[in-house]
C-alpha cells in the first residue's frame, strides 16, 4: 500500500498509476441493502428467479451507483493519506459505465493520479478511476473523481 503523508509526497505522483486494490465479491445480500438504502427495487437488481428468466443477463446486477459508492472503501486500499484533519468526496467526472456487473462477480478498482492542485492549502486531486470486472475485458465503469485533502501541516 502507498503511503501519502502530505501535499508534495501526493504531487509526485502526478500522472502515475497508485495501484490496484482488492477483489471485493459484489453478493446478492449487498445489492438487496443497496436497493434498500435508496428505495430502488428495479427487478433486475433484486428479483434473481425473474431476471433468471427475463433478464438479459440470466442473473441479478448490481445497481451502478452501488459500483461507484465502492470507490471510497477500495481506495482505501490503495493509498493510505495520512496527517488529514478532513477528506471530502468532491466530484465525479466523465463517468461511463461499460457494463453491468452480474451479481457474485469480483471486482476491483485501478486508480491513476490525473490531476493534482493546492487551492489555498486544500489539496485537490483528480483521480483515474476504473472498476475491473474479475474475467472481463470491458470495466464496469470507467472516469475520474475528485477528492478534497486538507492536510494538517
Amino acid at each position: 500500500m502507498l503511503v501519502i503523508n502530505n501535499y508534495p509526497e501526493f504531487e509526485s505522483f502526478l500522472g502515475k498509476d497508485l495501484g490496484v486494490s482488492a477483489w471485493h465479491k459484489i453478493t446478492q445480500e449487498q445489492i438487496s441493502k443497496f436497493a434498500d438504502a435508496t428505495l430502488d427495487h428495479q427487478w433486475i437488481h433484486i428479483d434473481a428467479e425473474r431476471a433468471a428468466k427475463e433478464g438479459p443477463f440470466q442473473a441479478t446486477i448490481a445497481h451502478g451507483y452501488l459500483t461507484l459508492s465502492l470507490i471510497p472503501y477500495l481506495w482505501k486500499q490503495i493509498v493510505d493519506i495520512r496527517n488529514l484533519k478532513m477528506e471530502i468526496n468532491y466530484g465525479i467526472e466523465s463517468l461511463k459505465f461499460g457494463q453491468a456487473v452480474v451479481v457474485d462477480s469480483e471486482v476491483r478498482l485501478k486508480v491513476k493520479l490525473v490531476s493534482i492542485a493546492n487551492l489555498r492549502g486544500v489539496t485537490k486531486a483528480t483521480l483515474g478511476v476504473e472498476l475491473e470486472i474479475s474475467d472481463q475485458s470491458k470495466p464496469a465503469f470507467k472516469g475520474e473523481t475528485i477528492f478534497l485533502y486538507h492536510f494538517n501541516e
